[in-house]
């Protein structure tokens, strides 16, 4: 498996498309967008579920929480039935939700990759997509990777996602 963390805008989805495309074997990819996306749209502004603040805070719920866990349960599974995996996630909680990872995936293989972005220029990427609450970035760019332990970094400020991508292929065994 190979998780990538980074904050909202950093490029983690652009990386995984690129991985895809350069590991030689066929990997899965699988992202908390589309766990949100999975969920039930009354779950989106919800104490339970995940809510999405003026200012770009993320508050997350009980209901969410608990169907997080089983999403990554699933993923760990199907890594255990022998899928590749790649997870593009935003550790909110930082090194508690690596924590949460660890725990999930136990004794698998595991590739801890962390994308970073200046908080700037990923507030430019935000704006420019123009689906994100504004600020999220922002306050994502530094906060996700707290305490947080990484096997590679990638910084996609000034790098393209190709090249943050043959320097995670080289570190996968």
């Amino acid at each position: 498996m190979i998780i990538l963390n980074g904050g909202s805008s950093a490029g983690k989805s652009g990386i995984v498309r690129c991985l895809q495309a350069v590991l030689p074997d066929p990997w899965l990819a699988f992202g908390v967008d589309s766990l949100i996306d999975a969920m039930p749209l009354r779950m989106r502004s919800s104490d339970d579920g995940i809510d999405f603040d003026a200012d770009g805070g993320v508050t997350i719920g009980s209901e969410f929480r608990a169907l997080e866990g089983a999403w990554a349960e699933g993923i760990v599974a199907m890594a255990r039935a022998g899928a590749r995996i790649i997870v593009d996630d935003v550790f909110l909680s930082g090194a508690a939700a690596q924590e949460r990872w660890r725990n999930v995936t136990g004794d698998l293989d595991v590739l801890w990759v962390g994308v970073r972005c200046d908080g700037a220029v990923a507030e430019g990427r935000e704006t420019a997509r123009g689906d994100r609450v504004a600020g999220m970035a922002a306050q994502q760019a530094e906060t996700v990777h707290r305490g947080v332990v990484y096997d590679v970094e990638v910084d996609t400020t000034r790098r393209e996602s190709l090249d943050c991508a043959h320097a995670i292929a080289a570190r996968v065994a």
